[in-house]
């Protein structure tokens, strides 16, 4: 480990001298404040070269007189003896404060922004409020960083947000065929399966539309899905295993469209599986949308979508938008995701609140609810996510 001493007149200029000096991997041991202005003990972890010694010259045989040449003396190395349990704390110190160096350096760089260019810390601002991620709040400062103004700076980026949320087709349910829902439990699956069987029923006939479900486990909600049918006057039949799902896709065949209801499930769900493998059985023929909710937080909305990616979504439905006070998380998860939008649903009125999903509207939702709601970012938590703090923080 190699360890230097930095003097500077202020914080600012110690630290950079620290990265001068010993590169970016440095970590602060110690800091204080002196006649001279500030002191920092740096350090910068080395790794030594592991060397391997010259193999030996075969010496000639000596004659049986002769007396062998002494062995050198064994050297001691001058490393100190120091248990795993030692190395393990002190490489978790020193991660410690190389988090702590670059929550600094973000900080001040985040503070020179707001000196050099005080429209372009607010754009900041103002898009995390929004509750978008930093990599994509990041993104959309690059597409806008020659705009001096910055209600044309918004507007901007919120055109570029936009083009960044993938559309599918909205003629996927006017095709007709197979189509199931997955997603958590309580995102609004069996209500969108009604919405979406109304609207097809409204424009083809009921007798062009069936129901099944796999929902074998909450009573309440089969008998809901039972009840939208009786009102629709379509059959439902219920599969929770391969097999049955194979029968009740073959007794179905003359209907148009098979609209298929799942149950709820979590990433430690025993069941999951088992959910997987009985859509599977629906025939390569089945069309699978993710159902996600806007009132989840954004790490469960991603974790979600690489937990159902198992179930080979298409596309997904944005549920509850009326009672989101925020959407920004949505829209970075479905960004992230990399899955196209078909549709939202915003209500419980069937089928009225539903609609085949437009990137701009949502995105106007959204700046909409920013306005209304006011939605309040923590200052170090903007901070620390300027120019990748926050991935930095993660470390």
């Amino acid at each position: 480990m190699k360890i230097k001493r930095f003097v500077a007149p202020d914080m600012r200029q110690a630290l950079r001298l620290v990265r001068e000096t010993l590169g970016e991997d440095a970590v602060i041991l110690s800091n204080k404040s002196t006649d001279e202005g500030v002191e920092l003990t740096a350090a910068i972890d080395l790794v030594a070269e592991e060397v391997v010694p010259p193999e030996p010259r075969r010496r000639p045989r000596a004659a049986a007189t002769e007396r062998p040449a002494p062995r050198p003396a064994a050297r001691v190395s001058d490393v100190p003896d120091v248990s795993p349990q030692e190395i393990s704390a002190m490489r978790e110190e020193m991660q410690n404060l190389r988090r702590w160096l670059q929550a600094e350096l973000s900080s001040m760089s985040w503070h020179d922004l707001g000196q050099r260019n005080p429209h372009a810390q607010e754009l900041f601002q103002r898009l995390m409020k929004l509750g978008l991620t930093p990599d994509i709040t990041e993104k959309l400062m690059q597409r806008v960083s020659g705009e001096q103004d910055l209600h044309t700076a918004w507007r901007k980026a919120m055109f570029h947000l936009s083009g960044e949320i993938a559309v599918s087709d909205p003629d996927l349910l006017e095709r007709g065929g197979v189509v199931a829902l997955v997603g958590p439990t309580g995102v609004g699956k069996t209500t969108t399966i009604a919405k979406l069987a109304a609207r097809f029923a409204l424009r083809h006939g009921h007798r062009n539309i069936a129901l099944i479900s796999t929902d074998n486990f909450r009573i309440g909600a089969r008998d809901q899905l039972h009840t939208y049918g009786r009102i629709l006057n379509v059959p439902v039949r219920t599969a929770d295993e391969p097999e049955a799902m194979r029968d009740a896709v073959e007794s179905l065949s003359d209907r148009r469209l098979i609209l298929i209801d799942t149950a709820g499930m979590g990433a430690d769900s025993a069941r999951f599986q088992e959910q997987v493998e009985t859509l599977h059985a629906a025939g390569p023929g089945l069309h699978t949308l993710l159902t996600l909710s806007a009132t989840t937080e954004g790490t469960a909305l991603e974790k979600a979508i690489e937990l159902f990616s198992a179930a080979r979504p298409e596309a997904c439905l944005l549920t509850k938008l009326d009672e989101a006070a925020s959407l920004g998380a949505a829209i970075s998860a479905v960004i992230h995701g990399g899955l196209p939008l078909a549709w939202l649903a915003d209500g419980q009125r069937v089928p009225e609140d539903l609609r085949a999903a437009r990137a701009a509207d949502l995105v106007e939702r959204a700046v909409q609810l920013l306005d209304d709601y006011s939605n309040e970012c923590d200052p170090a938590y903007v901070a620390l996510s300027y120019k990748g703090g926050h991935r930095n923080a993660r470390i």
